[in-house]
């Protein structure tokens, strides 16, 4: 009797073990849609664009037209030839992008992160699955703007502090004694 009690208590022990597990799972994938991102290589159009400078750019970051997400950076490499940047970016099945488009790194605030924003062109020919976007615009970086910034505002100073190197000026002269009143 205590040996079938035992099995029992196993069984019950593995299916709920089982449900804990499906549950995790449901969450796990729940949780990978609603950020984006695709358990698989990701079907729909992939292309590449090519940068300068990606700074603070990562693989798993949005493509967005507009403003809305379109897709995802899938991954980042360099040209070995070039020393360019090169990133792949797949973007929803059925996205018509023209031949003409442009990409452009930018950031969402001034302390968050960076996405490549897609400006759609005017051309009739559109990019196929493995197309290249050929107009770019590379990452600015902040740390370098605002070092500019406080350098001109220094020069600014230092040019503002210097005395007028025109004529020298001329010594003041002493005011002329005004005459005595005279006394009755």
């Amino acid at each position: 009797m205590a040996a079938s009690a035992a099995r029992g208590r196993n069984w019950a022990e593995i299916i709920t073990g089982a449900v804990i597990l499906a549950v995790a799972a449901f969450f796990l994938i729940f949780a990978i849609n609603q950020s984006g991102r695709s358990l698989g290589g990701g079907a729909g159009v992939h292309l590449t664009a090519r940068f300068d400078r990606i700074d603070g750019l990562a693989p798993g970051a949005d493509v967005r037209i507009g403003g809305v997400k379109v897709g995802s950076v899938v991954e980042q490499h360099i040209d070995p030839r070039t020393y360019l940047a090169v990133l792949r970016l797949n973007l929803q099945q059925g996205l018509d992008i023209p031949e003409d488009s442009s990409a452009e790194i930018t950031s969402e605030s001034l302390l968050g992160g960076k996405y490549v924003a897609l400006v759609p062109g005017g051309s009739d020919t559109m990019l196929k699955d493995g197309g290249e976007i050929s107009i770019t615009q590379s990452a600015v970086s902040l740390e370098s703007l605002l070092g500019r910034f406080i350098f001109s505002v220094t020069e600014l100073t230092a040019q503002n502090s210097k005395p007028n190197s025109g004529a020298a000026e001329a010594p003041a002269q002493p005011a002329a004694p005004s005459p005595a009143p005279a006394r009755p």
